[in-house]
């Protein structure tokens, strides 16, 4: 179902737009970085297990989500470029925007039954959820110089980030509630505190799906590209090559792009990893305290993380954005060394603070900085899309180094350790690049 054809840079049109950010960012902070990491770590504890066996081996609980994770960000930088060549031939990106917001807010509901009996059934659920956000995710951006005159895009897409941080935040202290006072919602008996978080899961799923329907209402079917059709399939891929060749003749910006890569690998991995961190390396006094420790450090450091950008953006005015870059990493290192000796949940809280400060902070200004390098005359749709799959491929590479070392040195503490090292080379290779034209 559609509704009235709304005209290019319309309120309310904007408007359906951004509030896609309501609709799914309860993923990313509910099950994402909250609420499934405290209930995974759970389930080994109650078991008194931190090796299970699955699909014919054995592996550590740590390894075994970092894997996963891995693998599904595989899958994303295969897909999105695959579907975003097909889309624009079709001219129907919504219905592909469509399969893959269902299928993630279908996951989430299917996150209810995962337990260490069915744990394979439970982890295709955990991949097809991440599956669902970023490539959905991905196709919602794509939909922003469609909807919004370049005037207005900046303003929408804040108001976007807007949207979804309440959104995430509310439903997130709603789930607060129900884990710490799970009678208070009829939720009673053994294991009510599990039961809860399940519940929590399902929510995550109804929320995502019902609030998605304000913006499939309004959003238009997509823009059909005229031409030749004979390379549908391949299309996106083709698009990634001939940036990929175009980057030979941008010294600057094939730097700067090097020097991202390395660096997004270490801070997209600590953000993926971080509540699995505390919920296993930190000495919580009980349970109960894990549980609200754990979502409260995630809460503060998304409410820093906004002080940090402004932050950040304020750095960058003043001493420019490679150098502001050069000491956000310094930062980061330091603070993956710190992560390295914290025991207690003071100690956490306080590295979270830290993490919120920089995290926000890199993440904008990282992509403005790809922004002002990018060449005037070519497709910086084509270019965008590259730089966010160079960002999933580096996911791939962080999460999976990370789970070896997990496994191969059996704490998660070494890995961070490792993580530094990333930071380091990454402050390295934005050297060079001053060196080529500050900016």
């Amino acid at each position: 179902m559609a509704g009235t054809i709304l005209l290019k840079g319309s309120k309310k049109l904007l408007n359906a737009w951004a509030f896609y950010d309501w609709a799914n960012s309860v993923y990313s902070l509910v099950i994402a970085s909250t609420i499934f990491p405290i209930y995974y770590g759970a389930l080994f504890r109650m078991a008194g297990i931190e090796k299970i066996a699955i699909f014919g081996g054995e592996i550590a609980r740590a390894p075994l989500i970092s894997y996963t994770t891995s693998i599904a960000f595989v899958c994303i930088a295969l897909i999105t470029p695959l579907i975003s060549g097909i889309a624009d031939y079709m001219g129907n990106k919504k219905l592909f925007m469509q399969f893959f917001c269902y299928l993630g807010g279908i996951s989430c509901i299917g996150l209810y039954w995962f337990s260490l009996e069915n744990v394979e059934l439970g982890l295709v659920c955990y991949f097809l959820g991440l599956v669902g956000f970023w490539v959905s995710f991905a196709i919602n951006n794509s939909y922003l110089p469609d909807i919004a005159f370049p005037e207005q895009q900046d303003r929408i897409s804040a108001k976007g980030f807007s949207l979804g941080y309440i959104g995430s935040v509310i439903l997130l202290l709603i789930n607060l509630a129900m884990v710490m006072k799970p009678a208070v919602f009829g939720i009673a008996g053994e294991g009510a505190e599990l039961l809860a978080m399940r519940y929590s899961f399902a929510s995550v799923g109804i929320w995502w799906i019902l609030f998605s329907q304000y913006t499939f209402y309004h959003l238009p079917k997509g823009v059909k590209r005229e031409g030749e059709r004979s390379h549908v399939i391949l299309n996106g891929f083709r698009e990634l090559k001939l940036v990929w060749k175009q980057l030979g003749n941008e010294v600057r910006l094939k730097r700067y792009l090097g020097a991202f890569f390395v660096y997004s690998m270490a801070v997209q991995t600590v953000m993926l990893i971080a509540a699995y961190f505390g919920e296993e390396e930190i000495q919580w006094a009980s349970d109960a305290e894990r549980t609200t420790g754990l979502i409260v450090s995630i809460l503060v450091m998304q409410l820093v993380a906004i002080m940090g950008a402004t932050l950040t953006a304020k750095a960058s005015s003043i001493f420019g954005n490679i150098k502001t870059l050069v000491v956000v990493n310094v930062l980061w290192i330091m603070i993956c060394i710190y992560a390295y000796y914290i025991t207690t949940p003071v100690d956490f809280y306080i590295a979270g603070g830290c993490v919120g400060m920089v995290m926000g902070g890199i993440q904008a200004l990282s992509r403005s900085t790809y922004s002002k390098f990018l060449p005037e005359t070519k497709d910086t749709a084509s270019f965008f899309s590259f730089y966010d799959v160079a960002e999933k491929i580096g996911i791939v590479i962080g999460t999976f180094l990370y789970g070896m070392v997990a496994q191969f040195t059996g704490s998660m503490r070494n890995a961070t350790i490792f993580l530094a090292l990333f930071f380091i080379l990454g402050a390295i290779l934005l050297l060079r690049v001053r060196k080529k034209a500050p900016v």
